[in-house]
């Protein structure tokens, strides 16, 4: 299940970069919104969510979460240990939130550029968040 979560992972890097950059790009050049730009924004969306649901049953299956349920203190004050424990997914629920929501506000609004605007806001941050807190020792 680390391995799926950790390949998953570089899909859904991919899309939210290219979804992010595409935002930025409509927004800047004030471009019309299209299906095509709903899509990218939408199967950012989907790989997301589809990472959250395989890293919750990779989480509750990992030696992590049982050290973190055994012996809270220790993880606490190891810093690698305490990153895989609790910042990491803590961190990546919090980012797939901030892409939820963008997702949601877009719909309402009914500008292309205001659409824009909020898939470059939210699923930017979300991609921000999600960069500060992975693993990066444990892909390279």
């Amino acid at each position: 299940m680390k391995e799926v979560h950790s390949y998953w992972a570089y899909l859904v890097l991919l899309i939210l970069i290219f979804a992010v950059a595409n935002a930025i790009i409509g927004l800047t050049q004030k471009k019309q919104f299209t299906d095509k730009d709903l899509r990218i924004g939408l199967f950012a969306l989907i790989a997301t969510h589809i990472q959250l649901l395989i890293g919750f049953v990779w989480y509750f299956m990992s030696p992590w979460f049982d050290l973190l349920t055994t012996d809270a203190a220790t993880v606490m004050k190891t810093k690698e240990v305490r990153l895989l424990a609790v910042e990491h997914p803590l961190m990546m629920i919090i980012a797939i939130v901030l892409i939820t929501i963008g997702w949601s506000k877009h719909k309402k609004k009914t500008t292309d550029t205001a659409k824009f605007k909020m898939f470059a806001i939210f699923y930017g941050l979300g991609l921000l968040v999600l960069l500060s807190r992975i693993p990066w020792n444990n892909w390279f």
